[in-house]
């Protein structure tokens, strides 16, 4: 939280040694990351759904009817 508060702070007293060509830069890198962040996360639920669905067909019994 409080690195979160400093953040404006910090940029604001640094914003000398910023440049700006170098954000263009920074906003690329961000966006990619947040695309990889995105893509994770969907990989994760996919390989959720399919290990749980895996599990409820090894873990359910047969009926009575499909084993005669």
């Amino acid at each position: 939280m409080s690195a979160a508060a400093s953040l404006p702070f910090v940029l604001w007293v640094d914003a000398d040694y910023l440049l700006v060509e170098d954000w263009q830069a920074v906003g690329d890198r961000v966006l990619v990351e947040a695309t990889n962040a995105r893509q994770a996360a969907q990989d994760v639920r996919r390989k959720a759904a399919v290990t749980i669905a895996a599990l409820l067909l090894l873990l359910s019994s047969p009926s009575v009817e499909v084993t005669r």
